[in-house]
This record gives structure tokens, C-alpha cells and sequence, in this order.
């Protein structure tokens, strides 16, 4: 997609291509544009693009390939928070990359028994929220735990929340559509913690008393004017790199 952009920096110019690798729209082994053509693209210098693709090389994101020039590397594989799923769904992506897929799509209602699920919410232990949760699956293997909470705010004005079926829309949007509050995301917050014997089954981790495991947790809160609407919570299985949201 062309992109023009006075004055940009090195760092658009990476955060460019990054971005299209992470999205697969670039692939392993996938030629870079020119250095002559970025420059043209980005209306930006040859030491500027020259440092670009420097960085990219340090995160291993791209290599020399001799004729071929820079070229995309092979990439570990990464797996994304729900508020970074999110934004590429508004870029018109699926949210599921790489050849993923997600299984055990679960809603419902129930009481709140997590202190921080409820104070994430505002509300007390013992109210009743929404949730839906999902694994999601990458070469046969569940990578990441996906658990989305709902105040009963968000739950009267998308009463489809606690339903099985798919949601007709984002459910943001929708809030917005019926309520005319704009929902926004606060920033991401990392944690690490022992996993529950809950998340272990569903990531097909076995339960081994004599062993704690230890997952990264990325969580993020949507609100309204009026205060929290959902919690959303991301448990990584031991060992995977992720891609957060913007900032």
C-alpha cells in the first residue's frame, strides 16, 4: 500500500514494514522494496532508510540476501494480546494470523470469584458478569487463553454477549450503536503468575502438583464515561512471544 509521509524518520519507516510482516503481508523470504524505492515511498533520505532497515536486522525482522537484497526473515512465532487482535480487525484483518484458529468458544453468565476481575470492574465479588472465552491454536499446539468479562452495563446493551453464537459485530461498536458512549482501551498491563489448574487444561498443559507453571498474562480494561465495561485477560502458555497493542 503506498504510504506517503513528509518528514518521516527511521522509526515510520521500520514501523511500516514491521507492521506488514507481523500482519503476513509480507512473508519469509519476501524482498523489501528497493532502497531508491523506500526513499521515494517515504520521501525520506538514504541514511534514513539505511537505519530503518538496520533496526529491523537487529530485531531480526529482515536479512541481506545478496541479489535479493533485504529480504523478511524467518519469524519466531508470535502471538497476539486481544487488544493488538483487535486493532488489526480494524484494519480490516481477521484477528487470526499465521495459520491460527480458535477452538472452545465458551459465553455465558456467573458470579465473579477473581478479586481482580472484579476490581478491574468496579464491581464486588459475587456479581454477575458476561464471559466468553476461546483458545486459540497455532500449528496444533494452544497458545494463548482467552478470557473477555463484561459488566452487566455492556451485557443490557449487548444481550447477545453471554450467547454461544457469534456477536453480529464488535461488541464496542455495537455498545456505541445503542448507547451513543464511545468505549475506549486503557493501556495494557503485563503480569506473570502461576496458572490455574483451569488454564492449564484448557492450554492442555499437564498438572503437575510437584511443579508450578508460570504464564504471562496481558490484560486490558475498555470503558465508557461512566466507568469499566470489560476486562479482558490473555494467558500465554509458557514460553511464547506475543505482539502487544500499540501504544
Amino acid at each position: 500500500m503506498p504510504y506517503k509521509a513528509s518528514g518521516a524518520g527511521y522509526a515510520d519507516v521500520a514501523r511500516h514494514f514491521r507492521t506488514q510482516i507481523q500482519d503476513g503481508e509480507l512473508s519469509p523470504g519476501d524482498s523489501l522494496p528497493s532502497v531508491q524505492e523506500i526513499r521515494e515511498q517515504f520521501n525520506v533520505s538514504a541514511k534514513t532508510v539505511s537505519r530503518a532497515l538496520a533496526v529491523l536486522k537487529q530485531e531480526g525482522q529482515v536479512t541481506s540476501r545478496g541479489s535479493l537484497g533485504t529480504v523478511v526473515a524467518e519469524q519466531q512465532p508470535t502471538y497476539r494480546s486481544g487488544a493488538a487482535r483487535l486493532e488489526l480487525v480494524n484494519r480490516g484483518g481477521s484477528g487470526l494470523v499465521g495459520g491460527e484458529t480458535s477452538v472452545e468458544h465458551m459465553a455465558g453468565l456467573r458470579s465473579v470469584d477473581d478479586l481482580t476481575i472484579a476490581e478491574a470492574l468496579g464491581i464486588d465479588l459475587r456479581d454477575e458478569i458476561a464471559v466468553r472465552t476461546r483458545v486459540f491454536v497455532r500449528e496444533g499446539k494452544r497458545s494463548v487463553y482467552s478470557v473477555s468479562c463484561y459488566h452487566v452495563r455492556a451485557a443490557a446493551a449487548v444481550p447477545e454477549l453471554p450467547n454461544q453464537d457469534p456477536l453480529p459485530g464488535q461488541w464496542q461498536k455495537l455498545y456505541t450503536e445503542r448507547t451513543g458512549r464511545e468505549v475506549h482501551l486503557s493501556p495494557e498491563r503485563y503480569s506473570a503468575r502461576i496458572a490455574t489448574p483451569a488454564e492449564l487444561r484448557r492450554l492442555h498443559i499437564p498438572d503437575d502438583s510437584s511443579s508450578a507453571r508460570a504464564v504471562l498474562v496481558v490484560s486490558t480494561v475498555f470503558h465508557d464515561e461512566e466507568g469499566p465495561l470489560a476486562y479482558w485477560e490473555d494467558i500465554y502458555a509458557p514460553g511464547l512471544s506475543h505482539v502487544a497493542a500499540a501504544s
